[in-house]
This record gives C-alpha cells, sequence and structure tokens, in this order.
C-alpha cells in the first residue's frame, strides 16, 4: 500500500512538471505560430505582398478608372471588391489548412461570384461607349481562380493577360493619339496581372500556399476571417484530468487486438505455411491455358485510380433548356441543339444578340441590332442583315456567317474554323482575329463566292526604326 501510495505521489508531480512545461513552450511557441498564421493581428509574408499589390498597381488602376468615370469606373468598383474577396481568401489559408475539396470550392463561391458579377455588367452594356474597356476587365478577370489551379498557377494568369491584350489593343488603336488616359488606363490594368504572376512565383509557384497548423478551414473561418480578419483560433486545451488508475490488465481496444494477432500469425515463422492448400498444375493458369481464357482481364494496379468527384470526364452531361428570348435589350440564344430554323424578328437599334453553347444550328437575324456575340458554338451558322456595331466570334468552332447588309467589323479570337460571307455592301467591313485557325472570307463575284483564306502566320523584322510585321504565307 506504501508503495503504491509513493507511485501515486510520484506521478502527480511528474503532470504538475509536464503542465509547466507545455504552458511555457506553449507560450513562447505560440508567438512565433501566431507570427506566421497571423492569429494575433500579424498577418502572414504572403498576405503582406499581396496588400502591397493592392496598394499598388490595383490602386493605381483604380485611379485611372475614376479618370474615365463612367463604366470604367464601376466595373473597376466591382474589381476592387474581387481583390478584396480574394484577400479575404488569402488570409483565411495563411491560418487554416486545406480542407476537402468539394468544401474549397465552397470557400471560392464569394470570389466566383464577384467574377460574375464583373462578366454580367459588361454583358449588360454593349452597348457601352467603352465596350472595349469593360471586354478587357470581362475576359482576364478569371484570372483571380489562380488560387484554385495547380500545379502552374502562374501561367494560367499569363493565359488570363494574353486574353485582355486583344482588347486593350482595340483601346490604344482608338485613343493612342488622342486621348493619353486610356493609354494609362491600359497600362495600369496589364500591370495588375504582371505583378500577380511575380507574386505567384514567389510565394504560391505550385499552388495556392495553406497553412500546415491550425483548423481545418470551413465556411464557419471564412466568416470570421470577413468579420475579424482572422480565423477561428484553436480552443485552449481542456484541464488534465485526475491521475490515471492502474490495472493488473492493460484495456486493448479492438484495433490493438487486431494488431496482436496479426503479428502472432507473422511469428510463426515457417509454420504459417502449413495452413496453405496445395495447388496441382492442372490448377495453375500459367501452365492451363483453357483457365486463363475463362478469366475475365486484370487491371494494373498501378495503373489503376479512382476518378475524383470533379473529373470532367466522368461527371454527368448536364442538360439545360434551350432559350430564345429576348430579355431587357438582349436576346438570349442558348442551348439549341440541331435547330435549322431559328429566327429573330421585330429587331431594334439599341438590341443586342448573345448566342451561347449552340451546337449544330442555324439562326437568322433580319432587321438592324446593335451587336453579335457568338460564345462557346459549334457548327453553327448565322445570317443577318444588319450590324451597326461589332460581331464577335469567341471560344468556337465550324461557324459559318453570312452577312445580308452592312457590318462595320467582324471579331474572330480563339476560333477553329470560321467561313464569313460578305455581302456587297458589307466589303469594306473589318476582320480583326487573334488565337484563331481556319478563317476565309468569301467575297461576292460573277454572281458566285471567291474564297481568301485569313493569314495564321507572319514574320516580323526590325526595319531600322521599328517593327514591321506581314503575313508569311501566301495568300491568293
Amino acid at each position: 500500500m506504501a508503495e503504491t501510495h509513493g507511485l501515486m505521489e510520484r506521478l502527480e508531480k511528474a503532470v504538475t512538471r509536464l503542465e509547466s512545461l507545455f504552458s511555457d513552450s506553449h507560450r513562447s511557441g505560440g508567438m512565433e505560430c501566431d507570427a506566421i498564421n497571423g492569429v494575433n493581428g500579424s498577418i502572414a509574408p504572403y498576405v503582406e505582398a499581396f496588400d502591397r499589390l493592392l496598394n499598388g498597381s490595383v490602386a493605381e488602376f483604380l485611379r485611372y478608372s475614376k479618370i474615365l468615370e463612367g463604366d470604367v469606373k464601376t466595373h473597376a468598383e466591382m474589381v476592387r471588391a474581387a481583390f478584396q474577396a480574394q484577400r479575404s481568401f488569402l488570409v483565411l489559408a495563411s491560418q487554416c489548412q486545406e480542407p476537402q475539396e468539394n468544401e474549397v470550392a465552397m470557400l471560392l463561391k464569394p470570389i466566383s461570384e464577384k467574377i460574375q458579377e464583373i462578366q454580367n455588367f459588361r454583358e449588360r452594356n454593349r452597348g457601352s461607349k467603352m465596350f472595349n474597356h469593360l471586354s478587357a476587365v470581362s475576359e482576364s478577370i478569371p484570372a483571380l481562380g489562380w488560387i484554385a489551379v495547380s500545379p502552374k498557377p502562374g501561367p494560367y494568369v499569363k493565359e488570363m493577360n494574353d486574353a485582355a491584350t486583344f482588347y486593350t489593343n482595340r483601346v490604344l488603336k482608338d485613343y493612342k493619339n488622342s486621348d493619353t488616359r486610356h493609354v494609362d488606363w491600359v497600362k495600369s490594368y496589364l500591370n495588375i496581372w504582371s505583378e500577380l504572376q511575380a507574386y505567384i512565383k514567389e510565394h504560391h509557384t505550385t499552388g495556392l500556399t495553406w497553412s500546415k497548423t491550425g483548423p481545418v478551414a470551413s465556411p464557419m473561418s471564412m466568416r470570421s476571417v470577413v468579420t475579424s480578419g482572422s480565423c477561428l483560433a484553436p480552443p485552449p486545451p481542456p484541464p488534465p484530468g485526475p491521475p490515471p488508475i492502474f490495472d493488473t490488465e492493460p484495456i486493448k481496444d479492438e484495433g490493438t487486438a487486431a494488431r496482436s494477432a496479426l503479428f502472432a500469425q507473422l511469428n510463426q515463422g515457417e509454420a504459417i505455411t502449413k495452413g496453405l492448400r496445395h495447388v496441382s498444375d492442372d490448377q495453375k493458369t500459367h501452365k492451363n491455358p483453357s483457365l486463363r481464357a475463362q478469366c475475365p482481364p486484370v487491371r494494373s494496379p498501378t495503373k489503376s485510380h479512382t476518378p475524383s468527384p470533379t473529373s470532367p470526364k466522368n461527371s454527368p452531361q448536364q442538360s439545360h433548356t434551350p432559350v430564345l428570348e429576348l430579355e431587357g435589350k438582349k436576346w438570349r440564344v442558348e442551348y439549341q441543339e440541331d435547330k435549322n430554323d431559328l429566327v429573330i424578328n421585330n429587331t431594334e437599334l439599341k438590341q443586342v444578340a448573345y448566342i451561347f453553347k449552340c451546337n449544330k444550328s442555324t439562326l437568322q437575324i433580319k432587321g438592324k441590332i446593335n451587336s453579335i456575340t457568338i460564345d462557346n458554338c459549334k457548327k453553327f451558322g448565322l445570317v443577318f442583315d444588319n450590324v451597326v456595331g461589332i460581331v464577335e466570334v469567341i471560344n468556337s468552332r465550324d461557324i459559318q456567317i453570312q452577312v445580308m447588309g452592312k457590318v462595320p467589323t467582324i471579331s474572330i479570337n480563339k476560333t477553329e474554323g470560321c467561313h464569313i460571307y460578305l455581302s456587297e455592301e458589307s466589303l469594306d467591313c473589318e476582320i480583326v482575329s487573334a488565337k484563331s485557325s481556319e478563317m476565309n472570307i468569301l467575297i461576292p463575284q460573277d454572281g458566285d463566292y471567291k474564297e481568301f483564306p485569313v493569314p495564321e502566320q507572319f514574320k516580323t523584322a526590325w526595319d531600322g526604326s521599328k517593327l514591321v510585321t506581314e503575313p508569311a504565307e501566301i495568300v491568293g
């Protein structure tokens, strides 16, 4: 009995000593951890670097946008809000551990909503005088999705930046010699993405860097970041329980019992094979071809894999309801399949047409409207009378366009296969193309059409004062 009492006293002293050591190490180590994860007001180095980007190039872009005013200013405020949403996500990542993939998508929802808002603003203002400005921002703002890209988020941002230059070049063309404010605006906007690429290269080379400590990120911790600027701190450790009571028989859980049984079997040594049944030659598949023919092929375990829930190849095909309707000033033509009798009548000059994800279909637009956009369509035909603005073809394949009246500009961007039939009235139309192939312009001649391919390859040389670019292929 005396021995048991002495043992209890020693255990109590040991527990007290361990508690003291834990408290001291928690205070000293906790400060270091907080300095890294930002729990006590400090922020992670990569959040500080992002703040420098916000206070630098993003602030400069906002300043030039305010000078231009109007739609550009309104759009820029939306961009500022999107960057603020991204900053909140970065603070969360610096303080919390990475959650499951489906929860990451939920945490990214505020940023995706801001991106969608920016793109919708552009669609609602297709008649704006600053439409090229709005398009430059709308086409490149998905770059903020780099935080979900791995292992090469930097190149993804560059790709979005390239999409912006298609429209910023138009802005420069329109204002380079007339209003330098627009030139400054272009430089400030493109500078954002250049600096973001440098930021990613330094802090998130192969993907977003999450904290290795702290709680697992959740919608609750995101709300805490938004409201207080820091992640929810983990609760303090519970007080130590009473000293353990020693029994003569240790308690074993099921896992321990299973492991003990396994080790007992392994410790049999050569005796472990005594329970195996002998297999004769006529039962071995490598010596009996007829048995091999009866067995289904077995995939190599090294090549097999369980597809991700988000794998696009295994996700069910989403079915969308076809749309052909006038929404405000915009004609929406969406998700049409194998429809060759689509017609839009009763058009007005202020209206625009947006054609999205239509396949193996043909649309005729009668009258005169402001602009037409064909986006993500395949094997689609368009016939229209007159457009006072621009006809755009984006991210599409095998498109045929016939102009019955006049159109000043047709833009082709990221498209494979585009045939444009011009009318006698539209021969002065400008064709602007980028990142596209298999483009042909058909010109009416002697009651028929003669086909002229649009150059896809160019050569550039220095003539002593400037770069001179010309087609590198024969166009006949």
